[in-house]
């Protein structure tokens, strides 16, 4: 499978109506409009189910039929929002965890008026090995969290942060670092 990489995007130009939204989005997917209405529909259908769904295994298992890649061992909390339009550019690695009402972004798409300001990407999220995302944070397109970093709660993140840290804030920052522990994953053997 192809890995996936930062993409610059058109810019959101509103459509005059349903069939020139379709016409718009299907051809940046690259797909007929049936499919797209297919990929969109699946996508909100699967994502709120797996907000609301109070199984761990059910949530995991919706998000990977979105596209979303996860590992094992991993646990998504309740409420979290995992990208709708793109959840392929989402890749959460074994024994991570996002407790609740996380947001995971991988993608920004502001008006036509913007350009030259701001730009429109789109950029994968990668969850390393074992780190954690505490509750009402935000992960931005771009983001690499390290293996057993530390989002703490309420942070928003963007770009590489290393292994073993805590993050803290918005931006959020490195706040305290920790000795690697070669056998920190061994109870789970």
């Amino acid at each position: 499978m192809k890995e996936k990489q930062f993409t610059s995007i058109p810019y959101y130009v509103p459509a005059k109506n349903l069939v020139n939204q379709l016409s718009q989005a299907s051809e940046k997917r690259k797909t007929s409009w049936l499919g797209f209405i297919w990929i969109k529909l699946r996508n909100c259908l699967l994502q709120r189910i797996a907000y609301n769904c109070p199984v761990n295994s059910w949530r995991i298992r919706m998000h990977r039929w979105r596209g979303v890649t996860i590992g094992k061992g991993v646990m998504l909390g309740m409420h979290c929002i995992l990208d709708n339009a793109h959840p392929e550019y989402i890749t959460i690695e074994d024994y991570a965890a996002l407790a609740g009402n996380n947001y995971i972004i991988t993608h920004s798409n502001p008006y036509l008026h913007f350009k030259g300001r701001l730009i429109s990407y789109q950029a994968p999220v990668i969850i390393r090995k074992g780190a954690w995302v505490a509750v009402s944070s935000t992960l931005l397109p771009g983001t690499e969290l390290g293996e057993c970093s530390i989002v703490s709660a309420g942070s928003t993140v963007s770009g590489k942060i290393p292994p073993n840290v805590i993050v803290c804030g918005n931006p959020a920052v490195v706040i305290k670092e920790f000795e690697p522990n070669a056998e920190i994953f061994s109870c789970y053997k």
